[in-house]
């Protein structure tokens, strides 16, 4: 997992990975936020993975953060599952909600970095909550593939399910998306799902991960930190997709396809996952069957290791605000910045540039996933963050 991210080099020389002048403003534009937040801490550990979902089928929102789950309202730690520590992380790379054996139950699904098994972890019901069970452990899929930086769950051929798509570090790994293919239910397996690999591309992988129509041909890319693979019109999962090596970078997971501006075009949302720099790569229009090319507009480079993003509408207005903040201790405190303070940040489109807003600095980074949701019923949407600073919630209140 570790990298010297190649964002520095190429900005400074004033030139993009892409061939395109950079933007190189120091700071952004800072705003009021239009929010307080009311930060809650849940846990400390270095747990770096967490979602939101309702796992007791109350109608509210509860939290998943590595070893517990944490239901509304009080958000008190709840055991979950047993996860053993290793080199300043815990082995376990996110967490993903499921329902795995179709019970009406969400399940959690999680793998690692080394390890090369995928599991489902069984929600117990009612009396396993209150006895305070841990969740049954059951393997979903041996990859056979270790070095996993960290995967998505997304619905990339429109059947409705969602497929697994990991990403390595090495860029000699090939890149494989994993399908939730239904299967027979045993005893001992209550699994309706069974995850089968489909190799998309062997030439390229690299760090950084994200997921969407780059291309605006109306079909779901797979982006990784060497560049795209491209959908094919038909069989997508019986042929190797194309392979475009448009960019070469150490990119943060997810990397976010966003048309920002409206202009048509599916832009690109990315951070330095292990270095300094946020950055918005506007797509420039290019003749059919050229290489890609962006623009690349600097959002921000005040603090380093952006690793996670995420998007979410947190005041309201309509429009997405993009979301991000510092990996604390990624590396242990080895990258850029690593031992600066932990920090977490909004950025607000205002049609012509990305606004920035504080939401916390000094206490709360951010780990491998931001989570975002309704998590106190008051239709505004808060965030969870697991990281090495900690497990918290933040929940968004109005001014």
């Amino acid at each position: 997992m570790k990298h010297r991210s190649l964002f520095a080099a190429l900005l400074a020389t004033g030139v993009s990975c892409l061939g395109a002048n950079t933007s190189t403003a120091a700071e952004p534009t800072l705003a009021p936020s239009s929010s307080k937040w009311k930060v809650e801490m849940l846990t400390l550990d270095a747990n770096e993975g967490c979602a939101i979902g309702d796992l007791n089928g109350d109608g509210k929102n509860d939290v998943v953060a590595g070893r517990n789950w944490y239901a509304a309202p009080d958000f008190k730690p709840r055991p979950l599952r047993t996860i053993e520590d290793w080199n300043g992380y815990v082995e376990s790379n996110g967490d993903f909600l499921m329902d795995v054996d179709l019970d009406g139950l969400l399940d959690v699904v999680a793998g690692s970095f080394i390890p090369t098994q995928v599991h489902w972890y069984q929600n117990p019901g009612a009396e396993g909550w209150r006895l305070g069970q841990t969740w049954k452990k059951h393997l979903l899929v041996d990859t056979k593939a270790s070095q996993n930086e960290a995967q998505l769950m997304a619905d990339l051929d429109g059947d409705g399910r969602p497929e697994w798509v990991v990403n390595s570090w090495n860029k000699q790994n090939p890149t494989v998306v994993w399908r939730f293919v239904p299967r027979e239910a045993t005893k001992e397996n209550p699994a309706k799902f069974e995850l089968v690999g489909s190799t998309v591309g062997k030439e390229g992988n690299q760090h950084g991960l994200g997921v969407g129509d780059i291309n605006n041909d109306g079909r779901v890319d797979v982006l990784i930190g060497s560049g795209w693979y491209e959908q094919p019109t038909e069989k997508m999962w019986d042929q190797p997709w194309q392979y475009h090596a448009d960019w070469n970078i150490q990119g943060s997971i997810p990397m976010l396809v966003k048309d920002v501006d409206g202009d048509g075009l599916n832009d690109l949302l990315v951070g330095a996952g292990h270095d300094y720099g946020l950055y918005w790569w506007k797509r420039k229009k290019t003749p059919a069957g050229e290489p890609l090319a962006f623009d690349s507009v600097v959002i921000d480079k005040s603090f380093s290791q952006p690793h996670a993003l995420a998007l979410c509408d947190l005041d309201g207005d309509g429009v997405e605000d993009l979301i991000s903040g510092k990996r604390y201790f990624a590396h242990n405190g080895g990258d850029p910045g690593g031992k600066d303070m932990p920090e977490i940040h909004s950025y607000h489109w205002n049609g012509k540039e990305f606004v920035k807003r504080a939401i916390e600095q000094g206490h709360i980074g951010v780990g491998l996933q931001i989570a975002t949701g309704d998590l106190n019923g008051d239709g505004r949407a808060d965030i969870a963050v697991a990281g090495k600073s900690g497990t918290y919630i933040l929940l968004n209140l109005p001014q």
